[in-house]
């Protein structure tokens, strides 16, 4: 039974992320959108430790909070829109907000 896990909040304010990332499983997805994008700045160990999970796991991030911060983004990431976002919470059988 496969979990989508959304992220909002910035990693380096809090562990959220890096509770997240201990209780992933391997067909699990990972949304980051709001300051939790900030993960995904290049050099930094959040971003490091996300191009390192398991390709089973699937790393998305909400493409507006992506262009409004004017990051880059890693290419294991895949960068949706509200409809894939929408799309992504029917394909996974729960879907876990982490506030």
């Amino acid at each position: 039974m496969s979990t989508l896990h959304i992220l909002t909040h910035s990693p380096f304010a809090d562990s959220r992320l890096a509770s997240c990332l201990r209780l992933l499983s391997a067909d699990d997805g990972l949304l980051l959108c709001g300051d939790a994008v900030y993960a995904l700045q290049n050099g930094t160990r959040t971003c490091e430790a996300l191009e390192l999970m398991p390709s089973s796991i699937g790393l998305y991030a909400l493409q507006e909070d992506v262009q409004a911060r004017a990051l880059q983004v890693p290419e294991r990431v895949q960068c949706i829109d509200y409809p894939q976002f929408v799309a992504l919470t029917l394909q996974h059988a729960k879907v876990n907000s982490w506030l």
